[in-house]
């Protein structure tokens, strides 16, 4: 669980601006946010900075489940 595509909405960026701006592809960016590729640790630290959180607000799991 993780919360790439609603902070990439809330910025207005596309899925390709966002991958332009951390330096990978539009594909990362997508298999990031269906859960399906699990980025290194820099890599979520290039997002999240980004995207204007931390760590924690973009990939933690609160217990009530959001």
């Amino acid at each position: 669980m993780n919360r790439v595509s609603e902070y990439r909405e809330k910025q207005g960026l596309s899925q390709f601006a966002l991958s332009q701006k951390i330096g990978v592809a539009r594909q990362t960016i997508n298999l990031i946010e269906n859960n399906k590729y699990n980025p290194s640790l820099n890599l979520c630290i290039s997002l999240a900075k980004v995207l204007g959180t931390d760590l924690n607000g973009l990939f933690w799991e609160e217990e009530d489940g959001k």
